[in-house]
């Protein structure tokens, strides 16, 4: 039961994933754009779900730690979002998702060391080779190839990942996974919604429509892949969650006619071997 939510969080972000792309192509719809209507859409969907489940959300969970705790995840969600929004934009979404997956490797390094339950071998091992299958699939002629407004996003995501991984994990030891969501996509609405607004005017109902569907998707997704870190661990729901990159480049492939590499193939192959491996061992 419990590899069920990372996985359907997989499933549903690659859909979100791929209409993102789409979305970026319509005429008018820039990353600004995106980012500018999408996260008060977000914002919306997750106060929708709030409203049906009724979560708890004290006024304690702000308190001490507690409150720093969420406004450092929040900063680095903004930054983040920033940065992996401009990249895809111009980049492929195929190479955005193979190379999303590198930042697993610092996350379940670091997430070993900090938390003492997630030190299994049976799950740590195979989640590394998963991860250092796609550092593989990216070297090409000795060097690492990055297209130039990717790296920002590749190198922001190595150095912040770990450390917004070690935030959630913490704050999911009080906060329930849609009370979490909510005030973290609230406050980034609150932060592009303004900056952007000019720029989000440009968009049309078409691709309003694109973006409704998309932030809908990826609102249920990261809500499943909460209940996961709360319930599974960090190591165990990125390993699983690895598939979503899977997805995302067959659909790239098979939608937006991206270019076909046999290593990125041999990646993901490993990244599933790995993933039945954790499930048969662990």
């Amino acid at each position: 039961m419990h590899a069920l939510f990372p996985i359907l969080a997989a499933v549903l972000q690659a859909g979100s994933l791929t209409l993102d792309k789409l979305a970026l192509s319509l005429r008018g719809v820039s990353f600004r754009t995106y980012t500018g209507v999408s996260f008060p859409l977000s914002f919306a969907v997750t106060f929708g779900i709030f409203l049906v489940l009724r979560p708890p959300l004290a006024a304690d969970l702000f308190a001490g730690k507690l409150l720093i705790f969420i406004v450092g995840s929040v900063i680095l969600g903004i930054l983040g979002n920033y940065l992996f929004y401009r990249a895809l934009d111009s980049d492929g979404l195929g190479e955005i998702q193979t190379l999303d997956l590198l930042h697993n490797v610092p996350i379940i390094l670091v997430s070993s060391v900090v938390f003492a339950d997630e030190r299994n071998l049976f799950v740590l091992v195979p989640a590394l080779a998963a991860s250092l299958a796609v550092i593989w699939s990216h070297w090409k002629r000795r060097h690492f190839v990055i297209a130039k407004k990717t790296a920002p996003f590749v190198l922001w995501a190595l150095v912040s990942a770990p450390v917004a991984a070690i935030l959630t994990k913490t704050l999911l030891q009080v906060w329930h996974p849609v009370s979490l969501e909510l005030v973290r996509t609230g406050a980034m609405a609150m932060v592009f919604a303004p900056l952007f607004s000019r720029q989000a005017k440009n968009a049309s109902p078409k691709a309003f429509l694109f973006l409704l569907a998309t932030n809908a998707l990826t609102t249920v997704a990261w809500i499943l892949f909460f209940f996961s870190y709360q319930r599974s661990g960090i190591v165990y729901t990125l390993l699983l969650f690895s598939l979503q990159p899977l997805l995302v480049y067959g659909a790239a492939l098979l939608f937006l006619k991206e270019k076909l590499e046999w290593k990125k193939l041999a990646a993901f192959a490993v990244v599933l071997g790995s993933i039945a491996a954790a499930q048969w061992l662990a």
